[in-house]
């Protein structure tokens, strides 16, 4: 199948089929460097990079300026959560262990993204284009992502979800991104909401989370940026469910010739999924968390020019090759001062992305 959809607010990317697939990123770079070369390569990273990707080079694309305006929004079938991994109580359980080894001053991790899932299964199988549409509607200044996981050996099966978070952009020698880091949940009233905002501004721990990515940031572009332009404080962004520290960044490459899929691999995962420092942090996760697969990996794209938009892939899930059966995961970045309860609450919150387009409700609402 080999299906791939990115639809950002200001232009969409749909190809199909597949010239060739590349479960290496390095092998896919070096593809893009030859004479010929491809045009285009798509696909998505997994969240571990020693994992398998899937990337591939499209047989045919459409890539159009503006937003994507979805033609219907026919129903979906019911869905309903069979399983939560791990469960609540487990959840907040690891969360606390992280919080004392955080904040034992003879340990190094200074921070841990923590992760659960929940397990879907729907009544009939999912349309994926009726997902994605329902998934832009609710959040239309997301990036809306479906990305087929066959080049990576999981025939069949779909990356689905609209992040907020994008990863990192380049467009000649430009380059821009836009972490987000330190989140509280938004209100209905609107005086709480603002009050809300205003906690997120203010708060010394989700600035020391927000801290750590910019700072990984600044450590891996400075190298390969002749210009770096970072703000000194963080700025607001909301989605429907969240409010969050965000930075937006501008750089200058030194070399023309890297490429936007350099930079992803440059950059991924930053402290915003995994955590600081990286190798201790991505050996916490992998160790005591359940396989995250492709849930806070990169999906985008390059060019055979080397300009290329790659997202993080948070606020979905891996649907399965039947499309019956869905796994949502959501995390929080964990460091020294964070409450159990309130981590495990912010990843319900953003289980909300997903479970709100799919009109699915959870055990305890």
């Amino acid at each position: 199948m080999n299906g791939f959809l990115l639809a950002r607010p200001d232009a969409v990317l749909r190809t199909s089929g597949a010239r060739a697939t590349y479960s290496d990123p390095r092998t896919a770079i070096e593809a893009l460097r030859q004479t010929p070369a491809p045009k285009l390569i798509v696909g998505a990273l997994p969240f571990d990079p020693r994992e398998v990707a899937a990337l591939w080079q499209p047989e045919s694309v459409l890539h159009t300026a503006g937003p994507w305006r979805p033609a219907a929004l026919p129903e979906l079938p019911g869905v309903r959560v069979v399983a939560e991994i791990p469960s609540a109580a487990e959840h907040v359980a690891r969360v606390t262990k992280l919080v004392e080894q955080l904040g034992d001053p003879t340990n190094e991790l200074r921070k841990v993204v923590a992760a659960r899932s929940l397990v879907l299964e729907a009544d009939a199988p999912l349309d994926l284009d009726v997902l994605a549409a329902h998934l832009l509607t609710r959040h239309p200044n997301a990036s809306v992502y479906a990305v087929d996981l066959s080049a990576a050996g999981r025939h069949g099966e779909t990356l689905i979800g609209a992040t907020p978070e994008v990863l990192v952009a380049r467009h000649g020698d430009r380059v821009s991104l836009h972490p987000l880091a330190g989140t509280l949940a938004r209100r209905a009233d609107p005086a709480e909401d603002a009050a809300q905002a205003r906690e997120l501004l203010s708060s010394s721990k989700n600035h020391d989370e927000h801290a750590f990515v910019i700072d990984w940031i600044r450590q891996q572009l400075t190298p390969v940026c002749a210009e770096l332009h970072i703000p000194d404080a963080p700025e607001l962004l909301s989605t429907e469910q969240v409010w969050h520290l965000a930075t937006p960044i501008h750089g200058v490459l030194r070399d023309p010739s890297t490429t936007a899929l350099d930079l992803a691999l440059l950059l991924h995962p930053t402290p915003a999924v995994n955590g600081t420092p990286f190798a201790a942090a991505l050996d916490a996760i992998t160790t005591d968390e359940p396989w995250r697969g492709f849930y806070g990996g990169a999906v985008g794209w390059c060019g055979d020019d080397g300009d290329g938009e790659w997202v993080v892939a948070i606020r979905g899930g891996e649907l399965s090759a039947d499309r019956r059966v869905l796994r949502a995961s959501a995390g929080g970045g964990i460091v020294a001062a964070s409450d159990p309860l309130a981590e495990l609450a912010e990843t319900t919150t953003k289980l909300r992305t997903l479970l709100g387009a799919l009109r699915c409700e959870l055990p305890n609402d």
